[in-house]
């Protein structure tokens, strides 16, 4: 943020939990507050008043208010957005439902497929055709559209996603329908795919334009009632949302395109374990966000998120591609499963205990909350085992009962089973932490990673209750909470760039390359981005990076390539050609000499350029202060009590060191040392866990 904004404050909207971060000069201030879901601008408001309070500040002071929300996710996995319609090019009325043909899993005979955002009935198409090259070879049929008007009305559709073919080519017919749309029905929410996704694949960029659609009305409102809340409390500051792909943008631009925001929340923390990373020179990071409601696993190497250009919403199968619902966004690459605090524990048919993906959000919540919850949620079973103080949970604002907690936990797990409720606790823990590292697993696999050459950086509300038990299933020596890990995401909030990428497809051979086209497109994205980045950036200095995707002729995919600034020339071709080779040759062992190589879309991002933190120092050893306190913990392996030292993370000093087991409390959330690590707190106050000599000696045999 440019030099005069001092006051910033940052809210991360979760299932379960809305965290409120406050920076200043004087330092960082934190707030939890149960989310509302019904109004969540409720819970922002209140959690901000609250924070406030704590700082003896007033709305006005805040010179820049970041927000990020799951709201949108949400909406589209609950079926909560807006009667929405598709109008599609006569001949493509189900390609929604065609897809791409494939099968996510190939013997499964009672395939379940994810169920489509738009109901067939509400599916309409319209005579028009325009070729792969923008060339129009049957004009709009507007008469059809006149007439399709009625049948919008009669069914009280809300919002319509406008998709034709080829309209990244030529967006003509997609802008004139959208026009003549809006001129008869002023009150609709009309969103064109040739704007939202202007690229190749009319499938993905159908979904994607369904999917704004169906999340802009409910986005579009609630943005409205938090500034105009916003407002009423005399604040006068600039606001920004955080977008997929980590960078920050105007409210305008999140009411135009709300699809851009379905991982808003999570790209925060993606954020924060990358600056933590950076600030303890570790390269190689998998980072563990566990908030009330989900788990996100994110690989970030040289201290960099990985990114793509394609997430699936509502899966289906839980870590199955193709089971989900395909939006084509800028986003950071994660996956992320229905295991958090909140999440349900059961009985299934076999007897066999799962958890998730149900969650019990914050209305009514985990049993012990008292607020109507009935059945178990890893917060019960976290509450029984002794890993969570019931008077001092979220800094002491929510209290717990622990005699709900056993009475949940016995009625849906220990009765069915013969297990007292300790046992049953130990099982659900068990079950959510094995359902993480599985995540862990095949999220490192599918991108060829080692998983357990990577250091865990924990975060959010229950992960540092539960990093150490995963680091032990998916062998990983270290793990790190950071300070202020229960509020991670909104922290990270503060540190992502003003940003926007835009793509758009343009189909070129290297071997007819037209560099004088080429760089018209480019500059031409180039100037439109800026336009949405340099308001927000209040004169701090931008860069623009240029992508091109790549591929020889007729392979399935592109890869990335980052281009040369300036125009671009027959003088570009030699090194375009030897850069896709070269990444070619790492994906796939050796590259195909003299195939032909075309170029499919162009990527521009404008961005601030986010400062780079100066490596943190090493710091001597020195003894813990004396615990705070002490707590029966249920350890689960002995089958027994133990009473295990409890620590505040605000008495450890730099360097102070300690043997697990034991817990390190904090306001926002606790850490559990378990007994295969030793801990100690470096420089910037993170909590380093490392595995201890024999655990890393097993560990280095089993890997040899």
């Amino acid at each position: 943020m440019a030099p005069n904004q001092h006051v910033r404050l940052a809210v991360d909207i979760g299932g379960t939990f809305t965290d409120v971060v406050l920076e200043t000069e004087a330092g960082r201030m934190t707030r939890k507050v149960l989310t509302t879901p019904s109004r969540p601008e409720e819970g922002v408001l209140g959690g901000m008043r609250l924070i406030l309070s704590d700082a003896r500040m007033h709305m006005s002071d805040i010179d820049v208010f970041v927000h990020g929300t799951t709201l949108a996710t949400n909406a589209i996995i609950e079926r909560r957005g807006a009667k929405t319609a598709l109008i599609a090019t006569e001949g493509f009325r189900d390609i929604i439902e065609i897809g791409t043909e494939s099968r996510y899993d190939q013997y499964d005979l009672s395939i379940e497929k994810p169920r489509p955002l738009v109901q067939r009935a509400l599916r309409f198409t319209l005579p028009e055709r325009v070729d792969v090259h923008g060339k129009v070879r049957l004009p709009l049929d507007e008469a059809a559209l006149a007439a399709l008007v009625p049948k919008l009305k009669a069914a009280g559709v809300e919002s319509v996603a406008i998709a034709f073919l080829h309209s990244y080519a030529n967006a003509e017919h997609e802008r004139r329908t959208g026009a003549l749309l809006k001129a008869a029905m002023p009150e609709l929410g009309i969103t064109l795919s040739s704007e939202v996704c202007p690229e190749v694949r009319e499938y993905e960029r159908t979904s994607t334009a369904i999917a704004n659609a169906y999340v802009q009305p409910l986005m579009a409102g609630y943005l409205a009632r938090m500034a105009e809340g916003l407002a009423q409390e005399q604040f006068r500051g600039a606001i920004y949302l955080v977008t997929s792909g980590g960078g920050l943008t105007s409210i305008e631009t999140a009411q135009r395109f709300p699809v851009r925001l379905v991982e808003s929340g999570p790209a925060g923390g993606a954020i924060f374990a990358a600056l933590t990373a950076a600030q303890l020179g570790e390269s190689k990071v998998l980072s563990f966000d566990m908030g009330g409601t989900t788990a996100k696993i994110c690989l970030i190497e040289k201290f960099e998120p990985q990114s793509s250009r394609i997430f699936e919403v509502d899966r289906a199968a839980r870590f199955l591609k193709g089971s989900g619902l395909p939006v084509r966004i800028p986003v950071i690459e994660m996956v992320e499963i229905g295991a958090g605090g909140g999440s349900i524990a059961r009985i299934d048919a076999l007897k066999r205990v799962t958890v998730g993906p149900e969650s019990a959000s914050s209305e009514p919540g985990p049993a012990c909350y008292g607020r109507g919850g009935t059945h178990p949620a890893v917060t019960d079973a976290d509450v029984v085992l002794g890993m969570i103080d019931p008077v001092a949970f979220a800094g002491g604002t929510i209290p717990l009962d622990p005699d709900l907690s056993r009475k949940a936990l016995l009625a849906d797990i220990g009765q069915p089973l013969g297990l007292d409720a300790e046992t049953a606790a130990y099982a659900v823990h068990e079950m959510v932490c094995e359902n993480m590292a599985s995540a862990a697993r095949v999220h490192a696999v599918e991108r060829g990673a080692v998983v357990g050459d990577h250091t865990l950086i924990a975060f959010g509300g229950a992960a540092p209750l539960h990093a150490a038990r995963v680091a032990e299933k998916i062998g990983v020596k270290r793990v790190i909470v950071p300070p202020n890990a229960g509020v991670g995401s909104a922290v990270g909030f503060l540190a992502a760039p003003v940003s926007y990428e835009l793509v758009r497809s343009r189909h070129v051979r290297l071997d007819a390359f037209d560099g004088a086209l080429v760089s018209e497109l480019l500059a031409e994205m180039e100037q439109e981005a800026h336009a949405l980045v340099e308001p927000g950036a209040r004169g701090e200095p931008v860069i623009a990076r240029r992508i091109a995707f790549m591929r020889y002729v007729g392979q399935g995919h592109e890869i990335t390539v980052t281009l040369p600034s300036g125009m671009l020339g027959e003088q570009d071709i030699p090194a375009l050609r030897s850069a896709f080779e070269a990444d070619y040759a790492a994906l796939f062992a050796r590259p195909i000499p003299g195939a032909a190589i075309e170029i499919l879309s162009w990527s521009v991002l404008v961005t601030t350029q986010p400062p780079k933190p100066e490596v943190a120092p090493r710091v001597a050893s020195s003894a813990a202060p004396e615990p705070s306190g002490s707590r029966a913990f249920h350890d689960g392996k002995a089958g027994a009590s133990i009473m295990i030292p409890l620590y505040r993370r605000e008495t450890m000093i730099p360097g102070a060191s300690i043997a697990g087991p034991a817990i390190i409390a904090e306001d926002e959330t606790s850490t559990f040392v378990s007994m295969s690590f030793d801990a100690h707190i470096d420089a910037i106050g993170c909590i380093v866990m490392d595995r201890k000599v024999l655990d890393r000696q097993i560990l280095d045999r089993e890997a040899a």
